[in-house]
């Protein structure tokens, strides 16, 4: 009996089990849930509904997102996976549009005004010079004409050395006045190239060279370097710019991003740390490249320096004409002293020809400088005084101050990149919501610790397959270009020009002939700060005596000599 109603037992047992419905398998809830919403959420992306389930199906054949009930078919999951490469693509492009337009615009503007006032300059000149040395400088203007020529190709890059430029210009200079000071003798071009090589030894055009060489070539290494650096920043900034994200940084970015959706969560976004890590593997090469950056920027702010100071190209190219005029003078004065020595050292020259009798001198012509008067100084090409130059320098100078604040913005941008995109609202749930974000797996805290900048701190990114043994070519070869322009700024702040170096002895040559090198010997940079007067004082200085009549014989005999040479002339 007992053992019957054991079996009894059972068999009622067995008989309520079928008759129960079955236990809720894993998911089975899931598995119920309408994907509505991530219809809705597809669809607006631009995407056709056709493929996508109207509710959750199992999820065995997803590749990316976690393989369990989903609302993504495989096509879903493939087309999501190339719209968050598209919309990172995006978002890097527009997270550094900042850095990029600010090289751009500023790029702009400095280059038109340096060009506007190399124009102006040589404008001024040319008008000064006619008005005050007529013919005489007319007949000769092309020295002057070649000064500013070589100075334009400097700016633009050509392959042009300041200093032995501008030794040839006085070298040239002397030359021509040489004779006109002397046209009562021949001289061949081997007399005329020994004339030459007095130029430093005489120093026939006063202190005038050796200042305005100076000034000229820290204002224009610094202009040029200056211009080349926005350039350089500007072309690194676009190419850093335009990713192309690996294979695993794409899965990282559809996880994060869309596998959401495939959870039927399409209103959650992810957890703040858990988009660091993802950006931080996905930009691991962009951040090897903030050092460089850096060291880049900070040139760039000591190069703007020289802009704003003593030595900036408006305070140099201004006044041009008139230092040149004050080294004629100079040389005017000091005429026979000059051709006293240089017939000593290179031998009494041949008489010239029978001097051809001509018409007189005009009345107004003047051969000595005349007073600076600052109305008589021509207009610029838009038709409008000088003042419009200072006014846009003065602009220039707010852009100086401008570009600095905007360059100290840009510092470290390449190593806060991620930070920058993980703040964007339309991209996480925030830094203040860590409980209701996707921490790629679920609607939960993000767990994982952030990983540190760089690519060799990505090894254990948990997020990002990177493999640290192949840094990304592309970026080292902007890291590179980087590392060349800081090295040029370095220079240029300390006024050498780092193209030339190679050259500067070959150069030095033809100058004091003390065969020195760089080197060795210190450079005119090193003591000049302190010697070379403010440009204010130097045109106070012209003027003042450029406005004393001189009654020495050597103007006067300069005087006789030029009436009887322009009477040759016509």
């Amino acid at each position: 009996m007992p053992a019957a109603r054991g079996a009894e037992h059972w068999a009622l047992a067995g008989l309520l089990l079928l008759l129960l419905p079955p236990p809720a398998a894993a998911g089975t809830e899931s598995k119920a849930r309408s994907c509505g919403e991530v219809r809705q959420a597809y669809s607006a992306k631009g995407f056709s509904l056709a493929s996508v389930p109207y509710q959750e199906i199992a999820g065995e054949h997803l590749r990316i997102c976690p393989q369990e009930y989903t609302c993504c078919t495989s096509e879903m999951e493939d087309k999501l996976s190339q719209q968050s490469k598209l919309e990172f693509e995006n978002l890097v492009e527009e997270t550094s549009h900042f850095v990029r337009t600010t090289f751009v615009s500023r790029h702009k503007k400095f280059d038109e005004f340096f060009r506007e006032l190399l124009e102006n300059a040589e404008r001024s000149l040319n008008d000064m010079f006619v008005r005050t040395y007529g013919t005489l400088y007319m007949q000769n203007s092309e020295v002057f004409q070649d000064l500013f020529t070589e100075l334009k190709r400097y700016y633009t890059g050509g392959n042009v050395n300041l200093e032995e430029m501008l030794n040839d210009f006085w070298a040239r200079l002397l030359e021509r006045m040489f004779q006109l000071i002397n046209p009562q003798y021949h001289f061949t071009e081997d007399y005329l190239e020994c004339v030459s090589k007095y130029t430093d030894q005489l120093k026939p055009f006063g202190d005038v060279p050796r200042k305005l060489k100076v000034q000229v070539t820290r204002a224009f290494i610094a202009a040029r370097t200056f211009v080349q650096g926005l350039t350089v920043g500007r072309e690194v900034a676009n190419r850093v710019s335009k990713v192309s994200p690996t294979p695993g940084c794409i899965r990282a970015l559809m996880k994060m991003l869309y596998c959401p959706y495939c959870r039927g969560l399409p209103t959650v976004k992810p957890c703040n740390n858990y988009c660091l890590n993802v950006m931080k593997g996905c930009l691991a090469n962009q951040a090897d490249l903030d050092t460089e950056w850096n060291l880049f920027i900070d040139a760039m702010l000591l190069v703007a320096e020289r802009l704003e100071g003593p030595f900036n190209i408006e305070s140099v190219m201004d006044p041009i004409d008139v230092k040149i005029s004050e080294a004629i003078m100079n040389m005017q004065e000091n005429s026979m002293q000059v051709s006293a020595k240089v017939f000593q050292g290179c031998g009494q020259p041949k008489p010239a020809p029978a001097l051809r009798s001509s018409r007189s001198v005009p009345e107004n012509f003047n051969t000595r400088f005349r007073p600076y008067n600052p109305e008589e100084r021509p207009t610029t090409a838009a038709g409008t005084s000088l003042d419009r130059l200072r006014t846009i320098w003065r602009t220039m100078q707010h852009g100086v101050t401008d570009i600095k604040e905007k360059l100290k913005l840009s510092k470290k941008f390449w190593s806060t990149f991620p930070y920058t995109i993980c703040k964007d609202e339309r991209v996480t749930a925030g830094s203040s919501n860590e409980e209701d974000c996707w921490n790629g797996h679920s609607k939960a805290r993000y767990l994982p610790e952030i990983m540190n900048d760089g690519l060799t701190n990505q090894i254990n990114n948990p997020e990002v397959d990177v493999d640290i043994t192949r840094p990304d070519t592309f970026i080292r070869q902007q890291i590179m270009a980087l590392r060349v322009m800081t090295n040029k700024l370095k220079n240029a702040y300390n006024g050498n020009d780092v193209n030339f170096q190679d050259t500067s002895d070959e150069t030095s040559g033809s100058g004091s002939g003390s065969g020195c090198t760089d080197d060795i010997c210190p450079t005119e940079f090193d003591f000049i700060m302190t010697e070379a007067p403010p440009v204010d004082s130097d045109r106070r200085e012209v003027e003042a005596s450029a406005t004393q009549p001189s009654q020495t014989l050597q103007t006067l005999l300069f005087a006789f000599i030029v009436l009887v040479l322009q009477r040759q002339w016509r």
